[in-house]
């Protein structure tokens, strides 16, 4: 059974969404070490990632998010 909050406030939600691209690009260079406190433990309530081996990697949700989320930047800089 999961301690994580299964539910965010709608802050803390677009917090983790907007600080989603910078998430993936410290994972991609193996950097979890400087994701910010607290993030991990949303990011994996959430299931945008989970632990595997030791190492974080994105969970299918996440990368469904974080595709969302590059297809909508360009529309929302308009």
């Amino acid at each position: 059974m999961s301690t994580y909050p299964t539910r965010l406030p709608a802050p803390r939600l677009e917090l983790l969404h907007a600080a989603l691209p910078e998430i993936v690009g410290l994972l991609l260079r193996r950097r979890a070490a400087d994701i910010p406190d607290g993030y991990i433990d949303d990011y994996v309530a959430l299931n945008w990632i989970e632990w595997h081996g030791g190492t974080l990697r994105l969970t299918t949700t996440g990368e469904n998010i974080s595709r969302q989320r590059s297809v909508r930047s360009p529309a929302e800089a308009s």
